[in-house]
């Protein structure tokens, strides 16, 4: 699962586990002390030394903190759920450059497609029919043009992305705001399975057991963001959480797109905020790949010898020829930006050429 030890990977859940322990102060106890088997023996002192709140460094030894780390360990074990930490192959290379992004992410379903390239739907969760119909529609689309979908598996828009990308028997990724082991809301546990089912899966930061709460969901949306090339805001009143995710989005260097309505609605009043503060003006799927340059996927075409020949000899299908290899160290290895090299790799994927297995390219001869 990951190149760690089994001791290791347990004190990192242990870390992850521990009160007030966010991505920063988990990445400084890991820089400072070498390891998180390390960070959990050093002496309080030490760790107050580096500005860590008591609350965790009281609660290290507690037997709650190691039940919680086995309970993790337990369901790592069963089959579809996975645990990613930051510095493992199959974690989403896009995610990995955010800041902040998550030291472990849960994840129930297929992790490969966390590298595929996404679309985040995102809006309110009371949106007016014509809304729903439409982030339907465009879901419908991206996932036909070969794009995952992203949400967050709330109330309105984001469940009719969800299932526009069903429709068409696309993939979809929901991001939710509870610990995997709690489905909210309870009404979408059957969207949930028909998601796994159909090869997306569930995304999660938070330890198993974690309830719905207020303060979950912004955390929740810089991953949606995080994960995905753009942002497709629908329907969002000037309060919604939605445009929460577009600023963390256009924080994060991605693409924000909003649906204009009628300035009679109140839940257009959002998505025109957004337009004045830069965001696209989107009124059909189009407009979304003309922005994306070079991101949009049909099936391939038949080449001639000469250019399949001249495409096989791509310096990332050289390199996967020798071992598989991971997105992170394709750009590491050839130099080339992060969106260039998962273009081409998703071209090849179309192809025929590799297949990503675990986070992992391989190449397919």
């Amino acid at each position: 699962m990951t190149h760690c030890s089994p001791a290791e990977l347990e004190a990192r859940l242990r870390l992850h586990s521990l009160p007030d322990i966010g991505p920063q102060r988990f990445y400084k106890l890991l820089e400072v002390f070498g390891s998180a088997s390390s960070a959990l023996s050093a002496p309080a002192a030490a760790w107050r030394a580096i500005g860590m709140p008591q609350s965790s460094t009281e609660a290290r030894r507690c037997d709650r903190v190691r039940d919680q780390a086995l309970l993790t360990l337990r369901w790592a074990e069963r089959k579809q759920q996975h645990l990613l930490l930051h510095d493992m192959p199959a974690y989403p290379a896009l995610l990995k450059e955010t800041a902040g992004a998550p030291p472990l992410l849960f994840v129930q379903g297929d992790p490969s497609i966390l590298e595929r390239p996404q679309i985040a739907i995102v809006g309110s969760r009371q949106a007016a029919q014509p809304s729903l119909d439409t982030a339907r529609r465009f879901a419908r689309s991206l996932a036909k043009g070969g794009f995952t979908v992203t949400s967050g598996l709330a109330l309105g828009v984001d469940a009719a992305a969800h299932q526009g990308a069903l429709d068409v028997e696309g993939v979809t990724i929901a991001v939710v705001g509870t610990g995997l082991d709690q489905m909210y809301p309870a009404r979408h546990r059957g969207l949930a399975q028909a998601i796994i089912e159909q090869g997306g899966a569930l995304v999660s930061e938070l330890a198993l057991r974690s309830a719905p709460h207020a303060s979950h969901f912004p955390r929740r949306n810089r991953i949606i963001s995080g994960l995905s090339l753009g942002v497709l805001v629908v329907e969002a009143s000037p309060s919604s959480g939605s445009l929460i995710t577009a600023r963390l989005a256009a924080e994060q260097g991605r693409e924000v797109y909003a649906i204009p309505g009628s300035i009679h609605a109140p839940g257009a009043r959002g998505c025109h905020q957004l337009i004045r503060d830069g965001a696209l003006l989107v009124e059909c799927v189009d407009d979304i790949l003309a922005s994306l340059q070079g991101w949009q996927f049909t099936a391939p075409s038949v080449q001639p010898a000469v250019q399949q020949s001249l495409a096989l000899q791509h310096p990332l299908l050289e390199l996967l020829k020798v071992q598989p290899l991971g997105t992170d160290e394709l750009v590491g290895l050839t130099e080339l930006p992060l969106q260039e090299v998962l273009t081409t790799l998703t071209d090849f994927e179309l192809e025929g050429n590799v297949v990503c297995e675990g986070g992992r390219w391989l190449y397919r001869a």
